[in-house]
């Protein structure tokens, strides 16, 4: 990788590529917590942790869930659905002792109450289904209407460790359950972007196509809304529980839908299919997975289409995925990246479309 092309508000850059006998194929999960590594391997069908974070391009992983060696990686370990296994995983937290994975097509979420230490732990919990063998969308399958229990491609979830927030995305939505769940099946106790836990019509201002969700030590929540190409900001949770959200970064209302509003190349305002975004200092990261970028803004905007202060992936705001750098090929720089996170001043990226994590410092001032 060339990592000029991360511009100059990185430093000390660095690519990890998982396992050397098997390495990442399309990661669109990543997040770190006590100095521990979780990636979702989606494209192989499995979750990997590091009990440290690696300083070597390959490392093997200390626990592989989803598959018993990692050298496998078929979907449900190429067999049936069980508490063991995975199909296409995608968002993914942890507190660094306990463990939630949105298994995305498996229509569930799976839940570890203590960390796993082994190959192929089986999970404690799963939501979204009444038991570890069934995986229909929304339990009866597609056309059923969703219920408080339901799930339907979930992809992103966040927990602030007693909460949990689910993006349940093919059903427009989002459930918040009070406390982690202990139970299978448990429903949501709140639905946030719909009147009623059984309605699948939306509005413009709702959630369109939630793809993950963060909060921040303020309590202000940011859903990454995907289909609308832009990102939602409540400025307390609690507000999402019953209203629209404060500020769309992106759009100028919530009507406008454009990509990179309907414009040729992308601004410093402008969004394009946009998967995930993370909190970071007084301002936010959003990692906008279409332009192939990150944009910084130093403070969370107070009006709608605010223009971001700075670009990580790109060499200024107009340029775009696809640019002559990478006319041969994508590996020179960031390309697709689905998931964002950030410890301390450090930045990882699930650069998705390149197999690979990209890990760098955060300057000071970005």
């Amino acid at each position: 990788m060339d990592f000029s092309t991360l511009g100059d508000r990185v430093t000390n850059a660095r690519l990890f590529r998982g396992s050397e006998a098997k390495p990442f194929l399309a990661p669109r999960g990543v997040f770190v917590a006590k100095n521990k590594l979780f990636v979702s391997d989606t494209g192989q069908n499995r979750v990997f942790i590091w009990n440290k974070i690696p300083t070597s391009e390959f490392q093997e992983p200390d626990v592989v869930l989803g598959q018993l060696e990692v050298a496998d990686s078929g979907r449900n370990s190429g067999g049936d659905v069980t508490a063991n296994t995975l199909q296409y995983p995608s968002g993914i937290w942890s507190d660094g002792e306990q463990l939630i994975v949105a298994d995305a097509w498996n229509h569930r979420v799976l839940i570890w109450h203590t960390l796993p230490t082994s190959n192929g732990q089986p999970a404690d919990v799963v939501l979204g289904q009444p038991h570890f063998r069934t995986n229909l969308p929304n339990v009866k399958g597609i056309g059923n209407d969703p219920t408080s229990q339901t799930l339907n491609w979930p992809y992103g979830l966040f927990s602030d460790g007693q909460s949990l927030w689910v993006a349940d995305t093919g059903n427009r939505r989002i459930l918040f359950y009070k406390t982690i769940p202990k139970e299978n099946y448990t429903p949501a106790d709140e639905v946030i972007g719909k009147p009623a836990f059984t309605t699948r019509d939306y509005n413009n201002d709702d959630p369109i196509w939630p793809y993950s969700i963060k909060l921040n030590s303020k309590g202000q929540m940011a859903v990454a809304d995907t289909q609308f190409y832009r990102v939602l900001i409540w400025n307390s949770k609690e507000d999402a529980l019953s209203k629209p959200a404060d500020i769309i970064i992106g759009q100028d209302n919530f009507d406008a839908c454009g990509q990179n509003q309907f414009r040729l190349a992308p601004e410093a305002n402008t969004l394009n299919w946009t998967y995930d975004a993370c909190f970071y200092k007084d301002g936010i990261l959003i990692n906008d997975t279409g332009n192939s970028r990150i944009l910084y803004f130093d403070t969370i905007p107070e009006e709608n289409n605010a223009f971001a202060k700075a670009v990580i992936g790109r060499e200024n705001f107009t340029t775009s995925s696809e640019f002559k750098g990478n006319m041969h090929g994508t590996q020179s720089a960031i390309y697709w990246p689905f998931s964002i996170t950030t410890e301390g001043n450090t930045l990882f990226m699930a650069d998705t479309g390149n197999h690979r994590l990209v890990i760098c410092d955060l300057k000071g001032e970005i």
